[in-house]
């Protein structure tokens, strides 16, 4: 299985009172294939998975699953914790619908990496569908070195990595010169997201994607077959977009702008994240706009 070009984690809409604005999901799902993505993930962390009810996770799977299935578009789930035992009962009940599972690297109890590798060996053994491993150290607390990596990627069932780790560091640049072809390496920070992709990285999952689709797809497509000029300008006209999401814990300013652009009903996030406050808000839509005017 082939993953590559960019995967966009939706936001999970409510309405004023909290409720799921399914309608608003389904069509930010539509809008996103639209605009040219290779597929969506649902219940990421930009979707807010922890502070759903089992009924609402479900929904929003179906949803998605729904739509990729038309469109046949690849669906991507988070679908895993910090314990291995719960993780493979979330893995069993997952939707056959779902391309991939996107399982986090265990967080709070800080395993070693040997328990890293063992962990994912369970779950890849166990897992209906295959895995990508979202190794993302500044939420999980554990950094894995290449030998680490190497290791899981050769585990059978896992077919690749988001990787977010923060920047572009030694180990970063060891592994994605290393990675076997078959192995997909997503960049997950949005702002390096433009260095990996030139380092070799096969796709992307931005979060900054739910707001310019259209352009953050022109810059994976440009960066994996040109030209280069085209992805070093979309990399710098990107970038304040994507440092302006994350002014503030995602998903909030996202969904700050999409509620005032009129995409879905609500900015409402759940505690403990807050809304938006209104300068952020402010510098993100300066920034779109930005990327608007500069589009050729």
């Amino acid at each position: 299985m082939s993953l590559s070009g960019l995967f966009i984690p939706l936001i999970t809409p409510f309405t004023d009172d909290g409720a799921l604005a399914t309608d608003a999901l389904e069509s930010l799902a539509h809008s996103a294939l639209d605009a040219g993505a290779a597929g969506i993930v649902a219940l990421g962390t930009t979707g807010e998975p922890a502070t759903l009810t089992p009924d609402e996770r479900r929904r929003v799977l179906d949803i998605c699953a729904r739509v990729c299935a038309e469109r046949r578009a690849q669906l991507l789930a988070g679908a895993s914790s910090h314990s291995t035992a719960d993780s493979v009962e979330t893995l069993a009940a997952l939707d056959p619908r779902i391309t991939a599972a996107l399982t986090v690297v265990p967080y709070y109890t800080r395993p070693s990496e040997a328990g890293v590798v063992a962990h994912f060996r369970h779950l890849a053994a166990k897992s209906p569908v295959p895995l990508i491993i979202y190794h993302v150290p500044h939420r999980t607390g554990r950094i894995l070195g290449c030998g680490t990596l190497r290791e899981l990627a050769e585990i059978p069932n896992v077919i690749g990595f988001k990787h977010a780790v923060g920047g572009v560091d030694d180990t970063t640049v060891t592994f994605l010169s290393e990675c076997a072809s078959d192995t997909a390496v997503l960049a997950g920070d949005d702002l390096h997201a433009a260095a990996l992709l030139a380092l070799g990285a096969t796709g992307a999952i931005l979060a900054a994607a739910n707001l310019a689709t259209t352009a953050y797809v022109e810059l994976v497509d440009a960066w994996r077959t040109g030209p280069l000029e085209t992805a070093r300008t979309l990399a710098h006209r990107l970038a304040p977009l994507s440092a302006a999401v994350f002014a503030e814990p995602n998903p909030v300013v996202i969904k700050a702008v999409l509620a005032a652009e009129g995409h879905i009903p609500s900015p409402a996030v759940r505690l403990p994240l807050l809304p938006a406050d209104a300068a952020s808000t402010a510098a993100a839509l300066r920034a779109l706009n930005g990327i608007r005017v500069a589009a050729p």
